[in-house]
């Protein structure tokens, strides 16, 4: 059984273990103060071109979202985010948990625009009801899109004059950076949104997350935010050591190209056996439309979601591919693809 599930069932690239290894019986401070992580800190300053900003590393993608919102927010305000966004469907109310309501919206492709946000603020006027504060987006998104430049600029455009917040997951940064269709790089994001973070977990790291405050208003007492929502861990040299791997060249980047590479393989072979897609995804998740005797067949050799029921036959399923996806295994479920068709 062969897994399309996620891009972390695997562990971690081979060059961070190593260095994991070697560094194993160093002392270090603690709680993020170590050199590994002032290192990791110091690489990510510089790609991203900006010594400004404030970088934290976090271990997961629900725990950095919740830490930051939170945070971000005072008690009486609320995120704009699409139906389909991570903290809305996958975070079991995190978010809420902490306070602080999510407005979704229905939106096309999973991308927020401003006439959503505009919508929303109509409908939220006065005291009786929350105030939309804080903009939550993701790059990529959960059903594989990504955002443009132009399209990051409409939004930042419209928050600063509407003194809203934005905030971008990048739990699957490196795959909507290294997507053929993308035009930004990763030293244009300070100046596209005020707080964003670069996902290790689903890119080759054991796991991690490196949050980026741009807003100097977000920064205050961050570090006690941390602590006290139980992320701030004593062994941060595991986070430091991680990051300075992924960034101390392009390792980061040739990990998610691959990741793209393997779901493009996918995509198009899919698409030659005259199947469609419930969406456009140039990211690493795809989700092709099969009839459902078809999925019954493939999924007895291979695991993945069933994403979305289209009509009584048929159903989008998701495949996802990593930084560690085997070509042989893509063309494997290709060709098994191929066998059912001609049953």
């Amino acid at each position: 059984m062969y897994s399309f599930k996620n891009d972390y069932s695997e562990g971690a690239h081979p060059r961070i273990l190593n260095a994991l290894i070697e560094s194993n019986m160093e002392q270090e401070e603690g709680y993020g103060e170590d050199r590994y992580s002032r290192e990791a800190i110091e690489l990510l300053k510089e790609r991203l071109g900006s010594k400004d900003v404030e970088i934290h590393l976090l271990t997961g993608g629900t725990q950095t979202n919740l830490t930051s919102i939170s945070a971000f927010l005072r008690p009486h305000e609320a995120v704009i985010a699409v139906n389909s966004g991570h903290i809305a469907t996958h975070e079991t109310g995190a978010i809420e948990a902490t306070g602080h309501k999510v407005i979704t919206v229905q939106a096309v492709a999973g991308k927020l625009t401003p006439s959503h946000l505009q919508d929303v603020l109509e409908a939220h006027t006065d005291e009786h009801m929350v105030k939309p504060k804080l903009v939550y987006i993701s790059n990529s998104t959960e059903i594989g899109s990504i955002y443009v430049k132009s399209e990051l600029e409409q939004l930042k455009d419209f928050c600063e004059e509407h003194d809203l917040i934005l905030f971008l997951d990048g739990a699957r940064l490196g795959s909507a950076l290294c997507s053929d269709e993308n035009d930004i790089e990763l030293s244009d994001l300070p100046n596209l949104v005020d707080a964003f973070y670069i996902g290790g977990t689903k890119n080759g790291a054991l796991l991690g997350e490196a949050l980026v405050l741009v807003k100097n208003s977000l920064r205050a007492d961050f570090r006690y935010h941390i602590k006290q929502k139980g992320g701030l861990l004593a062994k941060g040299r595991l986070l430091g050591i991680q990051f300075a791997e992924l960034f101390r060249d392009n390792l980061f980047f040739e990990l998610a190209l691959h990741a793209n590479k393997m779901a493009g393989i996918l995509r198009d072979e899919i698409s030659k056996e005259g199947f469609t897609f419930l969406t456009h995804s140039p990211s690493n998740q795809i989700f092709p439309i099969l009839p459902n005797e078809i999925i019954a067949e493939l999924q007895t050799k291979y695991s993945f979601h069933i994403w979305e029921k289209v009509d009584e036959g048929q159903s989008a399923i998701r495949l996802v591919t990593s930084w560690a996806t085997k070509e042989e295994k893509v063309m494997g479920f290709i060709e098994d693809l191929k066998q059912v068709l001609i049953k």
